[in-house]
């Protein structure tokens, strides 16, 4: 019988190819085996050996018979791949199981109690955030005075917070997906009531500046870590209604800095000085009283647990059972309902390697070895986390998000800045066009002893007069001659002398410092015991119109917050954005016909309504859209990119204020209905379970 492996091709005369195997002491020619020995380089057949390698050819590939090596390799990379899938098949399954049986359990726990009383502390932390966005422009009017801001410092003062809170929101929404909602939230609290309270007795601009960057960097973590946190002891069917109320908290910051401005700042009274180097006035009364929320909420939290999903997540099984387990009894037993049993036993964990190799590394070297390792560590691991929001899966959707959150946050942020700086210069026009003005009068050997307010005189002369124990309230002298005059006790506001020729003149115990006389000609004058600091006149610079504009802003959310939480559920985290978005672009374009006081703040009424339901949606949709294990990073980023952009708007619709209105309102109109329109792309979450 022919042998079948033998060469059919036609050979030339008296040349035949050698069977594979002779030579090598393979009698039967070549044996196709599974355990066929592999061959040593050495093995070659006396056909082929001396010949070149790049030359050597099996005899078997001419008539595409496979090598055993190449056999043997295929089958080891066939197993290989088996086992690569099927352990990707089993995390896969593990990581599509928890989130299903997370939410089994959250609705076997039920929602009472505990959820409630969760509810009220990160509510308290959400509304020092709101707290904090008005604080510094409570008390700039106020702080101006004492510390001498010129406009330049008041801008970056204001933009400095923002930049804090960017600041805060990317690092600690990294943290809480490695260290834990609680404990992060728990840190960003404390640095936020250290500084607050430290900036309240800062008597040097640079110190304040810093102590309000701190503040601004404790309390940007909270907004993202107070969404993720509570969002995870929520069941599906609760998420969008709860974390709508939930909002309402940033409602009552607005509304709690506004009426404590306008009862404490005011009162110039409610302080006490040291001397003149240390003054306590009544807007510090102010920075002080808006801590307690956040001392509430940091107090509320000590006995509030860890979220169990991230315990889960880091493969923190037993703690996690006795939270939820906790959480069940006490929802049970407040409606009446003791007996009822936690039946869950086990809960199915992703496996984590990140804490073993920081353990694995505290083991060895010194202390601070060790402690370096551990933080170099935990930030590779935060910077991998953001980085990873970059994959395929989450991208798009991310990028989107992200253009939301910066028109949304650019809109609002800049016509909450623009509305009250619209209502001032309004104030400021009415006031300049009662402005009385005096002109070439010739004043001698007369007494001042009463206010002089809203007053131009012009080329006048006032020889041998008295100035004593008086205000001088937006008064400005142009062109004038001060010859033999006396100015005694004399507090000043908004007070210029302009091109004044003054002669033998003296100033005793006045705020007339250099910085007021503008191109003057000073001949023989005195300056005794000059008063140290910038003194203020309440009734010019507090007026309060401004603190109503902003608590009635802050008021007017109410009915949006109420109408959100309604209908979150009902209509779908897309719809309400889009509407919302919509309709605010709507309400801002209105502007343009806001000529008078009245109908600037009741456009700003309408605003603040119809723009919080999409705020709101935003939230929601951004906390369910992302895995647990990048929850927080990404609303850390996303919040982070909302701050960038409240920085830019702040600083454009603060510069147009006094030059145009048509720039602000087509810049807010367009990048809502750019937002509005780009939230039709992203997918509906109300059904979403958190992955």
């Amino acid at each position: 019988m022919d042998d079948p492996y033998q060469n059919n091709m036609t050979q030339p005369q008296g040349e035949a190819y050698p069977n594979y195997g002779e030579g090598t002491g393979q009698a039967d020619g070549y044996g196709y085996q599974a355990d066929y020995p592999q061959q040593d380089e050495d093995a070659r057949s006396d056909a082929t050996e001396g010949a070149d390698d790049d030359e050597a050819m099996y005899e078997g590939e001419y008539q595409g018979v496979p090598h055993p090596d190449e056999i043997k390799a295929a089958r080891r990379a066939a197993r290989a791949e088996a086992r690569r899938k099927a352990k990707e098949a089993e995390l896969e399954a593990e990581e599509e199981q928890l989130p299903e049986q997370y939410e089994t359990i959250m609705e076997e726990c039920g929602h009472g109690r505990f959820q409630w009383q969760l509810f009220t502390v990160l509510g308290l932390a959400l509304m020092s955030d709101g707290v904090e966005c008005f604080v510094v422009g409570f008390v700039l009017p106020s702080a101006e005075k004492d510390m001498c801001l010129s406009n330049a410092d008041k801008g970056m003062l204001g933009l400095l917070v923002y930049v804090g809170m960017m600041i805060g929101a990317l690092v600690w929404g990294g943290l809480a997906d490695k260290l834990g909602r609680r404990q992060c939230l728990l840190y960003a609290l404390t640095i936020n009531c250290i500084f607050s309270f430290l900036s309240s007795f800062a008597q040097g601009y640079g110190f304040f500046l810093f102590f309000r960057l701190c503040a601004g960097i404790g309390i940007g973590g909270s907004v993202p870590i107070v969404y993720t946190y509570f969002s995870e002891f929520l069941q599906m069917d609760k998420r969008g209604e709860h974390l709508s109320w939930l909002c309402m908290f940033w409602m009552c910051g607005g509304l709690y800095a506004s009426f404590t401005a306008w009862g404490i700042i005011p009162h110039y009274g409610w302080g006490f000085s040291m001397g003149t180097e240390f003054q306590f006035h009544s807007w510090r009364v102010f920075v002080l009283v808006t801590l307690l929320p956040s001392l509430g909420a940091l107090a509320g939290l000590f006995f509030m647990p860890e979220s169990p999903r991230y315990l889960l997540e880091n493969a923190r099984h037993d703690e996690a059972w006795m939270i939820l387990r906790n959480m069940h009894d006490a929802n049970w037993r407040a409606k009446g309902e003791p007996e009822r049993v936690f039946t869950v036993q086990t809960i199915k964990t992703p496996q984590t390697q990140d804490d073993e190799f920081i353990e694995i590394q505290s083991d060895t070297g010194t202390a601070f070895q060790r402690f370096t390792v551990r933080h170099v560590t935990l930030v590779k691991q935060v910077i991998k986390n953001i980085m990873s929001l970059a994959a395929p899966e989450l991208r798009l959707t991310g990028l989107f998000l992200a253009i939301i959150w910066f028109t949304l946050s650019f809109s609002y942020t800049g016509l909450s800045v623009w509305f009250p700086d619209m209502v001032k210069m309004m104030q400021f026009e009415e006031y300049e066009s009662k402005t009385k003005v005096f002109h070439r009068e010739k004043v001698e050997k007369f007494h001042f002893n009463f206010t002089l307010a809203n007053q131009l005189h012009k080329e006048g002369e006032y020889i041998h007069d008295r100035f004593s124990n008086i205000e001088l309230k937006s008064v400005k002298f142009e062109d004038s001659l001060f010859e033999n005059c006396y100015f005694e006790d004399i507090r000043s506001t908004a007070t210029y002398f302009e091109n004044c020729t003054i002669k033998n003149t003296v100033f005793y115990n006045t705020d007339l410092w250099k910085e007021k006389f503008i191109d003057c000609r000073m001949e023989n004058n005195t300056f005794l015991h000059p008063k140290k600091g910038c003194h203020l006149n309440f009734q010019e610079e507090n007026d309060i119109l401004i603190y109503m504009v902003s608590f009635l802003g802050s008021l007017a959310v109410l009915p949006g917050n109420i109408v959100s939480a309604l209908f979150m559920d009902k209509f779908g985290r897309i719809k309400v954005i889009g509407a919302s978005m919509l309709a605010s672009a709507g309400c801002s374009f209105f502007l343009f016909v806001c000529f008078n006081q009245g109908s600037v703040i009741f456009f700003q009424c309408i605003f603040f309504a119809v723009s919080v339901a999409a705020w709101n949606a935003v939230e929601v949709i951004t906390v369910e859209i992302f895995p647990s294990a990048k929850r927080c990073t990404a609303f850390g980023v996303l919040s982070g990119i909302g701050k960038f952009a409240a920085i830019i708007s702040s600083f454009i619709f603060g510069k147009f204020v006094y030059i145009t209105r048509i720039i602000p309102i087509i810049l807010s109109f367009c990048a809502l209905v750019c937002g509005g329109l780009l939230s039709q792309k992203l997918p509906e979450t109300r059904e979403y379970i958190l992955q």
